[in-house]
């Protein structure tokens, strides 16, 4: 006999991750990935399916801005990053932010 009890199902396990900031556990598709290709190009990926090395920061502005003051990529990576290509990554996850909160106002 098959049992239909929702208690007795097994709930799926979401992946989670730790924001590199401020060292807290979120769910994956909360935070906001930034990848390291093949070639050591620093990319937003808004998708989280982009090929790479990931790291995740959580939306919090505090982690957004102290991201990359500390250094944390390239302690993350192992590798020195410029920091042209920091504040590159940095511009495109806030450009994504407006581009979702101007979404949300209409």
């Amino acid at each position: 006999m098959i049992r239909s009890d929702k208690k007795h199902m097994k709930q799926k396990k979401k992946p989670e991750r730790t924001c590199i900031v401020c060292r807290k556990k979120f769910e994956k598709r909360d935070l906001l990935r930034i990848v390291k290709d093949k070639e050591g190009n620093l990319h937003y990926d808004p998708t989280g399916k982009m090929n790479g090395r990931g790291a995740y920061i959580c939306s919090d502005p505090h982690c957004i801005d102290k991201f990359m003051e500390k250094n944390l990529l390239n302690r993350t990576f192992k590798t020195n990053f410029d920091n042209e290509q920091i504040k590159n990554v940095k511009d495109e996850i806030l450009e994504n932010f407006k581009a979702v909160s101007e979404e949300d106002m209409k």
